[in-house]
């Protein structure tokens, strides 16, 4: 996979991924689509567990104003107020992209038991492609964090947002 002004590199990680896996992926990669059509950077997440969509949301950072408004955080909060606890163990949370380290945090917090994403961001991510938030083993629980799902197709999504904002300041 090539690269696009050094974000959203291939880490060459090896996964195997479940057609499951690959269904819920195409479903944030839906949810990147909203946020795209709302002028957001095109994140999507969802949290689930057995199979029951728990809380999902796609990037919202500019029409909220909040700086938190991630995809992930996002999904996180609706996910707890389905459970009506801030823990999802058991849960499974999908994003197109590699989480930030503020997401990741998040994550850990929430005690999720596993985290897939799509693409990686060697600038940003803190699930291996710069910083290892999630896999950190001083946490009290570290989820399974498996990269590359669908890996192709959210790196495109967000090369071709990014091309298209350049394109625009033209």
């Amino acid at each position: 996979m090539g690269i696009a002004h050094g974000i959203f590199a291939d880490t060459g990680m090896v996964s195997s991924f479940t057609e499951t896996d690959r269904l819920w992926m195409e479903r944030a990669i839906s949810l990147a689509d909203a946020a795209e059509r709302e002028g957001e950077v095109p994140v999507g997440a969802l949290v689930v567990k057995d199979g029951v969509l728990l809380g999902d949301g796609w990037n919202k950072t500019i029409s909220l104003n909040d700086p938190s408004a991630h995809a992930e955080i996002l999904a996180l909060r609706q996910a707890g107020e389905t459970c009506g606890n801030y823990r999802l163990p058991g849960c499974t949370l999908y994003v197109t992209l590699e989480p930030c380290c503020m997401c990741a945090g998040a994550m850990i917090h929430a005690r999720l038991d596993r985290v897939v994403y799509g693409a990686s961001d060697p600038k940003t991510g803190a699930a291996g492609g710069v910083f290892q938030v999630l896999s950190d083993p001083r946490h009290n629980q570290v989820p399974v964090v498996q990269g590359g799902c669908l890996a192709d197709e959210c790196s495109e999504q967000l090369k071709l947002f990014f091309r298209r904002r350049r394109m625009e300041r033209v």
